[in-house]
């Protein structure tokens, strides 16, 4: 029967198993603790009971002294503000009162309660006397009501210290038993706590022995494994049903198909090198037939050199805006054909001005371009080539494309602190913050077919990274939107103490 116990625990999940054994240390933790917790609120509560009365009297004490010098001082000056203090000093004193033992009993500590309230029920009676004989000024009587309600007032102040006295010699052997138990509990505490330490250790050594040990004998079979001693490797003793088990079933099924498995890869690696050197051959007619394709296709100074013909034909025949709209044209072509990586801001925010213009010819001047520049100065930093340009357009493709609003865009250049700002602002669609964190990420992808018909292939992801090789890898590109049909704002920070070194070391 044990042995069948002990063959199903082995059988559980590991997981299973760990979790039995949390579930059960803490079960037996939370249990310890809340039998200590409740033995302690107990005895606190006792302790607690145990001076409540002499706390009572004392507080009874101090209002009482507090309506014998409130009706005093009333007496010497006969003022409002001495009478109010009187009637409040008495109405505390009557709610303290009220807590005293009223009814008839033979415990001699409830019968000096029963005293204590029935004289100050009396001495409340002549001090309001007093105090309407006085403003009634009936001489005679408050003195005669004074001198009895002051009698009165001694003998409850001596009841009060007797019976004080009394409860605290009483309630000190209670705390002194409470001490004692209070010890004997830390005692057990600590001891208890020893004993379920010991027992979660010796629980862990046990579980964790079980799950170790058929792990170590796997691990020095892989061993034999990795070293390629397969003949040395027999079967691995399978000790339980667990994870481990499994995984030791598993290895066993792996090292007798090893050899097998051996011999299909020698020869899928013979027939892979001729799958390969077909390939290699199939590349090279295919790399040959690209660079025809490649030597087919217009020469780009072929085709600003005949941008430029067409202009000076449309002059000769004085078609000036044909003639300006292909001038802008060459001039674009012109600037994506420069060999030069580094340009200055002026030459990007020129080369915007051309790729705007030839798109308003193209759509009626539908698009409204501002420019805002804090200091023409800033125009002299050198940033990487083709990157303003790339943004406008995005803006122009995915932004304001087909809103029927008018189409604005603007940019600003700014400084801030050591830095220069160039923002390219739209109102447009807007985008998902889930679509910055893509771009920004370099996880997002345009659809290829949208590309070919709106885009010159420079996509914000070329754009991003080619900052971040040019300023070494800083993060200065930001793009803001705050939802659907909100505009879209591109931010790029550029460090200006770097870019004016950069100018300076260009024009040595």
């Amino acid at each position: 029967m044990k042995n069948k116990k002990r063959r199903r625990f082995k059988d559980i999940h590991l997981r299973t198993k760990l979790s039995l054994v949390i579930a059960g240390t803490m079960f037996l933790i939370l249990l310890v603790n809340t039998i200590l917790y409740v033995i302690l609120n107990r005895m606190t509560q006792q302790l607690d009971d145990i001076y409540v009365g002499n706390v009572k009297l004392n507080e009874l004490e101090d209002a009482l002294d507090k309506v014998e010098s409130s009706m005093a001082g009333y007496l010497n000056t006969k003022g409002t503000d001495t009478l109010d203090e009187y009637y409040r000093a008495e109405q505390a004193y009557q709610n303290l009162m009220d807590g005293l033992e009223k009814r008839i009993t033979d415990n001699q500590l409830k019968m000096m309660e029963r005293d204590i309230y029935w004289m100050s029920f009396h001495y409340l009676v002549l001090t309001d006397s007093t105090v309407d004989a006085k403003r009634g000024r009936n001489v005679e009587r408050y003195r005669d009501n004074y001198e009895e309600a002051e009698k009165l007032y001694s003998y409850i102040k001596t009841y009060i210290t007797s019976l004080n006295g009394y409860r605290f010699r009483g309630n000190t052997e209670s705390y002194k038993s409470l001490s004692t138990s209070l010890g004997y509990l830390e005692i057990s505490s600590i001891v208890a706590f020893i004993v379920m330490a010991l027992f979660d250790v010796m629980l862990v050594i046990l579980v964790t022995g079980n799950i170790t040990r058929p792990l170590n004998e796997l691990a020095m079979a892989a061993d034999k494994v990795s070293d390629g001693k397969l003949d040395q490797v027999g079967v691995v003793k399978v000790h339980s049903g667990d994870e481990v088990g499994k995984v030791t079933v598993a290895f066993n099924q792996m090292v007798s198909s090893i050899p097998g498995y051996l011999t299909r890869l020698k020869e899928s690696m013979e027939k892979e090198q001729l799958l390969k050197e077909k390939e290699l051959l199939m590349e090279a007619h295919l790399k040959d037939a690209h660079l025809k394709y490649l030597q087919a296709q217009i020469n780009p100074h072929f085709l600003f050199n005949t941008l430029n013909a067409g202009t000076q034909l449309a002059t000769m025949e004085r078609a000036d805006k044909t003639s300006q709209y292909i001038q802008h044209v060459a001039a674009f072509f012109r600037y994506n054909i420069q060999e030069n990586d580094e340009v200055s801001l002026a030459q990007e925010i020129q080369l915007v001005d051309t790729y705007i213009y030839i798109l308003n010819v193209r759509f009626s001047g539908e698009i409204q371009f501002t420019k805002e520049i804090e200091s023409e100065d800033l125009l002299d930093i050198r940033i990487p080539g083709m990157i303003l340009q790339p943004i406008v357009e995005n803006s122009v493709n995915y932004g304001i494309r087909n809103i029927e609003r008018t189409k604005r865009i603007s940019i600003s250049v700014y400084r801030v602190d050591d830095n220069v700002c160039i923002s390219v602002l739209d109102n447009g669609v807007g985008m998902s913050q889930e679509l910055i964190r893509e771009v920004l990420n370099g996880e997002y992808r345009n659809d290829p077919e949208s590309d070919k018909k709106h885009g010159n292939g420079v996509g914000l992801n070329n754009v991003i990274e080619r900052l971040r090789l040019y300023y070494n890898g800083t993060n200065n590109f930001e793009i803001i939107s705050n939802g659907r049909d909100q505009g879209t704002e591109v931010v790029i920070t550029v460090p200006l103490a770097e870019e004016q070194d950069v100018s300076d070391n260009a024009g040595r």
